[in-house]
């Protein structure tokens, strides 16, 4: 399922980020968050290496 968010949803989601956390936090958060992605995407690629190459040794 989709997530058609839009320009005016992410303007109310930044928005509500700068009042929850203040500016100063924002770019923090956000470098955390690109990590956290980052680091998924590596183990995501890994269990699919493990498995493609698990299926060849069948």
């Amino acid at each position: 399922m989709p997530l058609n968010i839009g320009v005016a949803g992410i303007v109310l989601l930044v928005i509500l980020g700068l009042l929850l956390f203040g500016p100063s936090k924002l770019p923090q958060l956000g470098r955390a968050f690109g990590a956290t992605l980052s680091e998924f995407k590596r183990g995501a690629k890994g269990l699919v290496d493990d498995n493609e190459k698990t299926e060849k040794d069948k």
